[in-house]
């Protein structure tokens, strides 16, 4: 008799475990989204990446691949190193990738945002200028001809 294709062996610890699983299913079942859902909803956004190409919500994911997706404006990168398919608890979904995202800076490292009052229209020269320059880009003195 032949094996099912779900079961073959992968590497993983478990034996008769999944040699692949949904991205979306996967990320939801370690605890890096709240929602099946939302993951879906991310991957059709363009916000997740496996090995460096855009995922769609059904592309599978196998242990040793490199899963990249963006959280409230930063990278997470994870490698998988286990298949789950159902939701586990907190440290058990940690033993199925290896987190290798770059920290976050500190609130006090980052700028602070400009903020604008509602409908006073687009900035005055001065205060383009002064965007432009907290920004990193513009135009300096020695830059004009």
């Amino acid at each position: 008799m032949a094996a099912h294709p779900r079961s073959a062996p992968s590497g993983n610890s478990t034996p008769g475990a999944p040699a692949s699983a949904r991205i979306d299913v996967w990320l939801w079942s370690v605890r890096q989204i709240k929602s099946r859902s939302a993951a879906t909803s991310a991957c059709k956004a363009g916000h997740v990446r496996i090995n460096g190409e855009t995922a769609k919500p059904a592309q599978h994911v196998s242990v040793g691949d490199e899963v990249r997706y963006r959280v409230d404006g930063f990278d997470r990168l994870l490698t998988v190193t286990r298949i789950l398919t159902k939701r586990v608890g907190a440290p058990i979904a940690r033993t199925a990738y290896i987190d290798s995202s770059p920290p976050r800076p500190s609130p006090l490292d980052a700028p602070a945002a400009i903020i604008r009052d509602r409908g006073a229209g687009r900035p005055t020269k001065k205060e383009r200028r002064q965007l432009d320059a907290l920004m990193g880009g513009g135009r300096h003195q020695d830059d004009r001809a």
